[in-house]
């Protein structure tokens, strides 16, 4: 079974991720999928540096991740010609490891973990969906403590997001980790339960 796994940015995503993978959950991550192929030397690097510029590159040749993610929060345009550049390969790579851990394992659950997958338009490609949520106010506040972000900063990180309600509530299962981690943890292993009894 192939499941969507999402959320918004610091709704603990990571955490659940982790949850499921003790449980036997096999993990396809878009984020570091997303970190290799901008590695030094990859082709999707250098079509990156040719459209914005050397100045988004390190001295050691991979991507300013945080310069980069200043320049496009508030740009739409340029999100979208970043995005037009490493999609396709992130979404082909997505879609390997998935088929890959599937034919080892017929049986098995997988999770690709994606944190734009309503944003991407990918949520068909998946059985089921899972959102990690949080209340806004509570996504907002960790987000400012974890990335020492202004309340504007962490507002413009929020906003170019879909919104965590309306994920929420075009999610199949949702799991609210606004909670203790002893209650995350019983969420997932009862999500798991229903999946594996279908």
């Amino acid at each position: 079974m192939r499941i969507g796994l999402t959320g918004g940015i610091a709704t603990g995503k990571s955490t659940v991720s982790r949850l499921l993978e003790a449980e036997g959950v096999r993990i396809v991550d878009a984020d570091v999928i997303a970190r290799n192929v901008m590695n030094p030397g990859q082709p999707l690097l250098e079509a990156v540096a040719k459209r914005f510029g050397p100045e988004f590159l390190l001295p050691e040749g991979g991507l300013d991740r945080r310069r980069m993610a200043e320049h496009i929060f508030n740009r739409p345009e340029e999100r979208e010609a970043l995005n037009a550049i490493v999609h396709p390969a992130i979404r082909a790579e997505i879609r390997r490891q998935v088929e890959a851990w599937e034919a080892a394992s017929p049986n098995v659950i997988v999770a690709a973990d994606i944190p734009l997958l309503y944003e991407s338009g990918l949520e068909e490609l998946y059985e089921k969906i899972v959102v990690v949520y949080v209340p806004q106010e509570v996504q907002r506040s960790r987000l400012m403590l974890r990335d020492k972000l202004s309340p504007e900063q962490a507002d413009s990180r929020l906003n170019s997001q879909l919104d965590i309600e309306e994920k929420k509530h075009r999610a199949d299962y949702v799991i609210d980790n606004s909670g203790s981690m002893e209650d995350t943890k019983r969420q997932v292993e009862e999500l798991l339960e229903k999946l594996r009894s279908r």
